[in-house]
């Protein structure tokens, strides 16, 4: 049975840049560029809360680190590296060898190299702990707390597939192989939109990405600007794979579905052609779905303009099962 060690060196160690002291020492090392300053998030994910033991070890590496590329992406930071603690209860070679793969692509496709951590057993399942480091200009970083009244409210990419996958493969939903096939890729293999945050520093007053649902998520711009919303549920970005569904499930999943991974954030009316602009430059679509208020508060409007019921508004740790 290969040791800790084994694991580490046969499926985690990389030539690191040669500015990087990364893997194999007591602390890794890396620069950061003059004039900025360093951005970082750190993201838990276990086994049976938030992901299913039978996932692919491939789509779980990609996944651990592109829900931390993500928040880099709201905050419109660049990549530097990445360190990754992972509790295993045993040393199945095969499963970390294709874990590995996914993780270290996407390590590949951002520039993000792996450059240290922490490998143990675990008593009851997989934890996984990845932390990101990045780089921003600290005057042009997105913010929560930044939007402004009449602000427009743009989201990028669709939403809803991922809510969807999640609760097919949960039992929540009626057994439906063609639809899981078509929303599982949003569930397991998100997209961090670092591209698109880059463009959009320095140009949108607030953003996040939507990791708990719509609703919640932009909660969070609303309550540190001190600002309310109205939203135009006609105008979101629901994903065409949720054709079919009843609308209260529809409904659900693009205003509460978490797992999205899409940036929401806020801009003057007066940049929406660079917005626009911006998301072609980067290769995502984005859609204006409302603005925002002085008067505090979230409001989703149905295509009559009369406000709808909102039973629930995201995912809570915490909350209810």
């Amino acid at each position: 049975m290969a040791s800790e060690f084994d694991l580490i060196g046969r499926y985690f160690t990389r030539a690191a840049p040669a500015d990087v002291l990364g893997v194999g020492d007591d602390c890794a090392m890396f620069p950061v560029p003059a004039g900025r300053h360093v951005a970082t998030s750190v993201d838990l994910l276990l086994e049976g809360r938030h992901f299913f033991s039978d996932v692919d070890p491939r789509a779980l590496g990609h996944k651990s680190l592109a829900v931390n590329l993500s928040d880099l992406a709201a905050m419109g930071a660049s990549p530097l590296g990445c360190v990754l603690g992972i509790g295993l209860p045993q040393a199945d070679e095969a499963w970390v060898d294709a874990f590995s793969q996914g993780f270290l692509a996407l390590c590949d496709t951002h520039a993000c190299p792996l450059i240290g951590g922490d490998t143990t057993r675990s008593n009851q399942g997989v934890v996984i702990s990845v932390t990101v480091f990045g780089s921003v200009d600290p005057n042009l970083a997105l913010r929560r707390d930044g939007a402004r009244p009449d602000d427009d409210i743009w989201v990028s990419g669709t939403l809803g597939a991922a809510d969807v996958a999640y609760r097919l493969l949960a039992g929540a939903l009626a057994p439906d192989p063609v639809r899981l096939a078509a929303t599982r890729a949003a569930l397991e293999w998100p997209t961090p939109r670092l591209a698109l945050g880059r463009a959009l520093a320095g140009m949108a007053h607030a953003a996040l990405d939507v990791s708990d649902g719509l609703l919640q998520d932009l909660g969070h711009i609303l309550k540190a600007s001190g600002v309310g919303a109205v939203l135009d549920y006609a105008a979101l970005p629901v994903d065409p794979a949720l054709t079919g569904l009843s609308p209260e499930d529809v409904a659900h999943a693009v205003l509460a579905g978490g797992d999205v991974y899409e940036l929401c954030f806020t801009a003057g009316r007066q940049r929406r052609a660079a917005v626009q602009q911006a998301a072609r430059e980067a290769g995502v679509p984005v859609s204006r779905i409302g603005a925002v208020q002085r008067e505090p508060g979230l409001v989703v409007l149905d295509d009559s303009g009369t406000p709808m019921p909102l039973r629930t508004r995201g995912f809570d740790h915490f909350g209810l099962d």
